[in-house]
Formats: C-alpha cells, sequence, structure tokens
C-alpha cells in the first residue's frame, strides 16, 4: 500500500541552513566556521500575565543560584538578570578524565503598561522558576486629553 504525502512548497526552505556548505569547505582544513565556534547564549523565557491590580512575571532561570538573580524595578521598566556558573568534573580513579566549566550570564528588560510599586513587589525563586508578583501603583491611570 503506497503511503499518501502532503505536498509542502516551503518544506524545503524550512530545512535551509545557509552555512551547512561552509561547514563542509572548512572539515577538510581541520577548522570549523566562526560563526558554528560558540555555543548560544542562554535564554530566559518569560511568561506575564495581568489582573486589575498586579502583573505576574514567571522567568525560567533553570541551574541557577537564587543569590545569582537581580531584579531591578524602575517605574514601569523591569529588569531580571541571571548568572549562571556550572563546574563538572569526572574522574576515573585520581585522573581527571573530562573536566567542564560554564559560566554564562542572561538578562531580560520589558515595560509593563502601569508604574510597579517596588514597595509591594514580591519575588520567590523555586525549582528553577522565578515568581514576580508586581502591583501596580495606585493613582497611575493613563489620562486621554480632549483636544480642542
Amino acid at each position: 500500500m503506497a503511503n499518501i504525502t502532503r505536498f509542502d512548497p516551503f518544506g524545503e526552505l524550512a530545512k535551509f541552513d545557509p552555512f551547512g556548505d561552509l561547514e563542509d569547505f572548512f572539515r577538510g582544513f581541520g577548522m570549523r566556521p566562526g560563526l558554528r565556534a560558540f555555543p548560544a547564549e542562554p535564554q530566559m523565557k518569560l511568561d506575564v500575565s495581568e489582573d486589575k491590580e498586579n502583573y505576574t512575571v514567571k522567568a525560567e532561570a533553570p541551574g541557577v543560584k537564587k543569590e545569582d538573580i537581580r531584579v531591578s524595578i524602575d517605574g514601569n521598566r523591569v529588569s531580571i538578570s541571571a548568572e549562571l556558573k556550572k563546574e563538572e568534573e569526572t574522574k576515573e580513579g585520581k585522573n581527571v578524565v573530562r573536566s567542564e566549566r560554564y559560566y554564562g550570564r542572561t538578562a531580560r528588560s520589558f515595560t509593563l503598561g502601569h508604574d510597579i510599586d517596588e514597595a509591594r513587589a514580591q519575588a520567590k525563586y523555586v525549582d528553577g522558576v522565578l515568581e514576580l508578583t508586581l502591583p501596580k501603583k495606585a493613582g497611575t491611570a493613563t489620562k486621554e486629553l480632549k483636544i480642542a
């Protein structure tokens, strides 16, 4: 029995790798292209939700110690930064077979629709997720001006 497949005109574009040919070119010289040599920087994923009184922000920061997370609030601008330090060593007897270290820093900044009441803001970090509760400042409703 024959399998029926649907034609996807963009399927080949999705598989397009502009540096694939360069990698094959440099393979014979024992070199790697510069753009492939660097690891991707860690990204912090965010979820932002809003109700009448608060904004709730959930930021993924797996493997980061809570002492290495910084949150700053300036009016309606929120900045989160995290620093990850990871060291791993594999030994067989007294000989070190493999040793890896990774130090990275990631940061995200975003602007909210209302100013934040910094005095009542709360943060907790559980299981690699930072959760911020950011109360809206009272009396910061936007005022619409009538045009004369």
